[in-house]
């Protein structure tokens, strides 16, 4: 298998740069629609900062975004697009970033998720979090939000498209800013870490890359079969980005099954 085209997402889809363009244009008109507080701090790095929308109404459902570009591009405020149908729904939401490679390495990201839940944590009365909170991500995000399911803050777990077996990353051109070790391999594979936590919620496109689907199905038979809560949805004619629009839809597929889930 050529892993450099097996990992190739942008390739894939042809028109990245206009799909990007539209994502930062329907995240300025989210930003300016909506009450938000933004890049209050989590930490001292220039990137440990978070954006926040905070419903009026005591105690709402929470859905905290980590965003993908392969933990080595993009930024949280490409995204705020998703935000639209969950604000609608009256979800509390909140964008995490954090340090990209090769600035940071696996060991350094992922500490820095852990220290914005550890944040949210214990500012959750101040920020008006309920007791729901689903912690989600895209792409390499959804590999930080399946490291995450154990967090006492957590209490669902969607991965979307998440990439949850390092081994491949590692031989291919994703590795050049990454430089994974043997170690990052073990211990910041989701696969190899299939220990109980919140209940998941995977989601990946079926037009996504055969890679993609692969860490997907894989992840949620593994968990599945150590007995733990999961549902698998494969988003039909999806692409890798495509996914995030149905997540900004108030009767996307991400949506409904969330409220399901929840029971809201």
């Amino acid at each position: 298998m050529d892993l450099d085209q097996a990992y190739n997402n942008v390739a894939a889809v042809g028109n990245f740069a206009q799909i990007m363009q539209g994502f930062r244009q329907r995240s300025a008109e989210t930003y300016a629609r909506h009450a938000w507080q933004r890049d209050i701090a989590y930490g001292n790095a220039v990137r440990e900062r978070f954006d926040w929308f905070a419903q009026a109404n005591a105690g709402a459902p929470t859905l905290l975004f980590i965003h993908g570009g392969y933990w080595q591009a993009s930024d949280k405020d490409d995204y705020a697009f998703i935000a639209e149908g969950l604000i609608e729904a009256g979800f509390n939401v909140g964008l995490l970033e954090y340090t990209l490679a090769p600035e940071a390495n696996m060991s350094t990201i992922v500490s820095q998720i852990g220290k914005a839940l550890d944040h949210l944590m214990v500012h959750r009365d101040a920020l008006n979090i309920g007791q729901q909170v689903v912690l989600c991500g895209h792409s390499a995000g959804g590999h930080l939000t399946a490291l995450y399911r154990r967090h006492p803050l957590v209490t669902l777990a969607l991965p979307i498209s998440g990439l949850m077996e390092l081994e491949p990353i590692s031989r291919c051109w994703l590795n050049d800013k990454l430089q994974l070790s043997d170690e990052d391999i073990r211990r910041y594979s989701p696969q190899r870490q299939i220990d109980d936590g919140a209940a998941l919620l995977v989601t990946v496109g079926t037009d996504e890359l055969p890679e993609l689907i692969r860490h997907s199905r894989e992840y949620a038979n593994a968990c599945r079969a150590a007995g733990q809560s999961v549902s698998l949805i494969e988003l039909a004619d999806c692409h890798h980005f495509a996914v995030l629009d149905d997540l900004a839809k108030s009767d996307g597929e991400h949506l409904r099954a969330l409220l399901k889930h929840l029971s809201l």
